[in-house]
């Protein structure tokens, strides 16, 4: 008998909203209230997501993201500046102890990244692993991740990009010179790739979903079953939302 695991489906919440989710989820998950959890979730408005550890001024042009209105948010995790668009995000949350999930950073990494292949595969997508937090195909990339470890909970969260546009990312994007601008953007469109470009046709939200939910199924050897926050998951986020992640000294901080 599969393991049977929680799948949280989250379309079209806030850039606060869904950071904070993820927190109440690790928190939940940490005080051993819920099951390993996987969930897949949608940016509305889009929004530019940055890594703990920079500067949102420094990173993002702040007056363009207000004119597009486009959502800029700080994370728990690291690493770069990404923006949201047209994707599936996916979070794990899943106890550090668990069987399923190597005491190893890199080997968790791979593994995690190993169900977002999978169900690539399903698409008909042929994708791989590049160390430490990439998911490339024909050595671009169609999906990035990000890991913190809190409280002896995993979490892990990553894009997995259905469309992509590079010219407004940049726009959004503090560059030094439009000299620098033309060139990055070429740079990044030789890198990044989406499944729309490589299936040639228009793939929704709903489909990438349940081929992902196949991944994580396979990958884990585990059933997802659909189910909700609880009501003191959705307490934290309401909490999380306010206090940090829409909050001027949280994404403004140093």
């Amino acid at each position: 008998m599969n393991e049977k695991w929680r799948l949280l489906i989250t379309k079209d919440r806030t850039a606060y909203n869904n950071m904070a989710i993820d927190w109440a989820v690790l928190k939940a998950s940490s005080n051993g209230e819920v099951q390993p959890t996987v969930r897949f979730y949608t940016w509305k408005p889009s929004a530019i997501s940055i890594g703990y550890f920079q500067s949102l001024d420094e990173e993002i042009d702040l007056n363009k993201c207000k004119k597009h209105g486009v959502d800029y948010v700080r994370r728990i995790t690291g690493g770069g500046a990404v923006y949201h668009e047209h994707e599936l995000t996916y979070s794990i949350v899943i106890p550090e102890n668990h069987p399923q999930i190597s005491k190893n950073i890199m080997e968790s990494y791979g593994c995690i990244c190993g169900a977002v292949i999978k169900g690539l595969s399903q698409l008909g997508i042929e994708s791989k692993y590049a160390p430490i937090n990439d998911i490339i195909v024909n050595g671009k990339k169609i999906s990035g991740n990000a890991q913190t470890r809190k409280s002896k909970t995993v979490l892990q969260h990553g894009t997995v990009l259905i469309d992509v546009n590079v010219e407004k990312m940049f726009s959004l994007l503090k560059v030094p010179n439009e000299k620098i601008r033309d060139k990055m953007i070429s740079d990044v469109k030789q890198r990044l790739i989406s499944i729309k470009h490589l299936l040639g046709k228009d793939v929704s939200f709903d489909e990438v979903a349940n081929t992902m939910k196949k991944g994580f199924e396979e990958e884990f050897n585990i059933e997802l079953v659909e189910g909700s926050l609880t009501e003191k998951e959705i307490e934290d986020a309401e909490i999380f939302e306010k206090e940090y992640f829409s909050s001027k000294e949280w994404n403004h901080k140093k």
